[in-house]
């Protein structure tokens, strides 16, 4: 390999912000603030969805128990927003958490709880982003953060609570496993994803790279 072509790829990698890079980890204002806007337009769809979803999830669990979660995606959708649009550590989480706190405060029949599995989907979606370095925001990556949110939200209902999924059959829980992950892939990864695009063409996002990657494209 040439002097000229390593210097060449040194340039590119340097280019590239990792994980140790400051810049990644400094929050402007701006992100701040869109993640409280995401998290309290997310908590609102969530308190909808409160209705919506838990009817779906009674009626597919009793065509076969585990399959409601084939309707938990929607409440997923906070961490994958906000991971594909701020793009910094910590994004998914705060948007996820801010979004159940906003839920919850509505109200709902879920609680505190509803915060603590905010918190645990959030870390869920954040661990893909991270996978990735939060340099890849493409719909595979966003379809992997809403699996990987739920199989934290699985993981989270297998043990918290005075009648956790532990305690049901091994079938129910593989069920519920298969159904809450395709779920996440499609109505918190892709819907998300799409979301986020949809958002991107109106220009409400020309302050972060997926608003100008959309000009770019255009």
């Amino acid at each position: 390999m040439s002097t000229s072509t390593s210097t060449s790829a040194a340039k590119a990698s340097a280019a590239r912000p990792g994980l140790t890079d400051p810049q990644l980890w400094r929050w402007r204002v701006v992100d701040i603030v869109v993640a409280a806007v995401l998290g309290v337009a997310i908590g609102l769809v969530f308190w909808g969805w409160n209705t919506i979803g838990y009817a779906w999830f009674g009626a597919a669990d009793a065509l076969t128990p585990g399959l409601g979660g084939i309707a938990v995606g929607i409440w997923l959708l906070g961490g994958v927003v906000g991971g594909l649009v701020i793009r910094k550590p910590g994004a998914a989480l705060v948007v996820e958490l801010v979004a159940a706190i906003v839920s919850m405060l509505i109200g709902n029949v879920w609680g505190i709880s509803t915060v603590l599995s905010g918190l645990v989907q959030g870390l869920g979606a954040e661990m893909i982003f991270a996978l990735f370095f939060y340099r890849r925001f493409g719909i595979v990556v966003a379809a992997l953060a809403g699996m990987g949110a739920a199989a934290a939200a699985w993981a989270f209902e297998l043990c918290y609570g005075s009648s956790p999924n532990i305690l049901k059959s091994f079938e129910f829980n593989t069920i519920y496993l298969v159904s809450v992950v395709i779920s996440g892939a499609i109505l918190a990864g892709v819907v998300g994803w799409l979301l986020v695009r949809a958002l991107a063409v109106t220009g409400a996002l020309n302050r972060f790279a997926v608003g100008r990657e959309h000009v770019r494209e255009v």
